[in-house]
């Protein structure tokens, strides 16, 4: 079982999974970033793939380009399972072909509420009352794939985007790896990753975030 793990930033769902235990063999990013010296530090392989080599973040960068590049190394490695832990490109179909069903992603909603990338200030802006964390599968349609786990978090008075951001990173830090621990032991046994999602794991509708 080969587990790799994509970052932008400063590594923190990274470590959160490694202090888990689980397995990282690979560690990609798409710009310089502190989680390839996490990565470094835990002994996973780290691989810049650059996105400056694509048109960096200017009008002509090639999304389809870098994304095959970056599969191609992945399946290079062998990888089994692909984890976006705070990724900061979009990618398109390559990637989605040569891993179906097995690219996970997490978000700071209770999606399909406040899906995109403004998740908690969305959520904020629309005095929702609960907000919180959700696992799901990556598809080429962002933050619309099948869902296989959520935890909640209230949003208090007084929240600020920030204080309500590290709310849900602190629930994320644990829901994330344990669903990545899951989805391993599905493949491991011959099982998809969507089995994993049971009703338990998901926030009932009583619990959900609403939308203006």
């Amino acid at each position: 079982m080969t587990l790799a793990v994509l970052v932008s930033g400063s590594g923190t769902i990274l470590e959160a999974i490694l202090e888990a235990g689980i397995a990282v063999d690979l560690v990609v990013s798409d710009r310089p970033c502190r989680g390839l010296e996490v990565a470094r530090a835990a002994g996973a392989e780290a691989v810049l793939v650059d996105r400056a080599d694509h048109g960096g973040f200017s009008d002509a960068f090639d999304r389809t380009g870098y994304t095959s590049a970056l599969t191609e190394l992945l399946v290079e490695r062998g990888v089994d399972l692909v984890a976006m832990a705070g990724f900061g490109t979009v990618l398109d179909q390559p990637i989605h072909d040569a891993f179906p069903g097995r690219i996970l992603n997490t978000h700071p909603a209770l999606l399909p509420a406040f899906p995109g990338w403004h998740g908690v200030a969305d959520a904020l802006s629309a005095g929702a009352e609960v907000t919180g964390c959700t696992v799901h599968i990556a598809t080429l349609e962002m933050d619309a794939g099948p869902i296989l786990a959520q935890a909640s978090v209230p949003v208090l008075s007084g929240d600020t985007v920030d204080t309500l951001h590290e709310r849900i990173k602190s629930v994320e830090r644990t829901l994330y790896p344990d669903t990545i621990a899951a989805a391993v032991a599905a493949i491991a046994a011959g099982e998809s990753v969507e089995s994993i999602a049971t009703p338990e794991k998901i926030a009932t509708p009583e619990k959900k975030e609403t939308t203006p």
